[in-house]
């Protein structure tokens, strides 16, 4: 009898143990998720000028740093330098999706950090025309139960004419918003294609 009772209370000692391997595994699974529906849907308020759905997205003292413009502190902060894009409208494009995600969560700090790929095509009826690529290293935090931007930075690789192609070189990248400077000075100084760029990792392997 006692070497029965020792088997059961091994078992459910295992089946305990088990249990929360899965519930983790779980947790770790619908974050990556989370994760990611964040980013795409940053991405999505993006193409439209919804500046304050995107704004919103990130953390209240989360950064945003895009392409060497210097780094804006705070959620809005974020806001203000988003209402000075160009607004969306009649003639006015601005796609931005974001692909080829690496995320690495930390669902027990309630972490995470994600490398994507941003392919862009900008432009407006009867002005300009251009394609663009950028690599995202972003960090995100879990903020009473709801995962948000904690750091978006952009690396911005190709800038181009659409009529000249990367062939014929890149455009010049823009280093101020008329009207805002920023809280911090850009992480790194770089400039894009034609120039090599590789953006750092947040990871040594996958």
């Amino acid at each position: 009898m006692t070497d029965t009772l020792a088997a059961l209370q091994a078992e459910l000692a295992a089946m305990k143990e088990r249990q929360a391997a899965l519930e983790a595994e779980v947790r770790q699974a619908r974050d990556f998720q989370a994760v990611q529906n964040l980013q795409a849907a940053y991405g999505y308020y993006v193409d439209k000028g919804l500046w304050d759905n995107a704004a919103d997205l990130f953390a209240e003292d989360g950064t945003l740093e895009l392409a060497g413009r210097g780094v804006y502190i705070g959620r809005e902060r974020v806001r203000a330098y988003l209402h000075h894009l160009p607004a969306y409208g009649e003639g006015m494009l601005y796609n931005h999706m974001q692909l080829q995600p690496v995320i690495h969560v930390d669902s027990a700090a309630g972490t995470a950090k994600g490398r994507w790929r941003s392919f862009m095509m900008v432009g407006s009826v009867g002005n300009e025309a251009r394609w663009g690529e950028a690599t995202y290293e972003n960090a995100y935090r879990r903020v009473d139960g709801e995962w948000k931007i904690a750091q978006l930075h952009g690396y911005m690789n190709i800038y181009v004419d659409f009529y000249e192609g990367w062939n014929k070189g890149g455009v010049k990248l823009l280093r101020s918003i008329d009207g805002l400077q920023p809280d911090a000075p850009p992480t790194m100084e770089y400039e894009c294609f034609p120039a090599p760029l590789i953006a750092p990792f947040h990871y040594d392997k996958v």
